[in-house]
């Protein structure tokens, strides 16, 4: 009986040093790298769009806020852009607020 235990025994070495930390590190970078793939970068993406979006703010654009008030750029003084949503009612709203660019009124008509 002794002898069947001591032949069940493992006699290789167990495997451990770089190969086995290697091994077990290799799902977590690629964990990482799928989730920059998939998250962290289109976020920057639209981050960056979205900056460009604001920049390119100038007087006379039509924009919706992101509260949905459509108006017309009258003034911008740094980050806060003046709107003109009704004849003689300007409001003031922070840049950040501009969801979008609707329209540009410096359109050439159309021959």
């Amino acid at each position: 009986m002794f002898n069947s235990i001591i032949l069940l025994q493992d006699t290789q070495p167990t495997g451990g040093g770089t190969m086995g930390l290697l091994s077990s590190l290799v799902p977590f970078v690629l964990i990482i790298g799928v989730f920059y793939f998939l998250i962290i970068r289109p976020q920057q993406k639209r981050q960056k769009e979205r900056q460009r979006l604001l920049d390119a703010v100038k007087i006379g654009d039509d924009v919706i806020t992101a509260g949905g008030i459509y108006g017309k750029v009258d003034h911008i003084d740094g980050t806060v852009v003046y709107l003109k949503i009704a004849e003689n009612t300007k409001i003031r709203v922070e840049k950040s607020s501009i969801g979008n660019i609707v329209g540009v009124t410096d359109k050439t008509p159309a021959k």
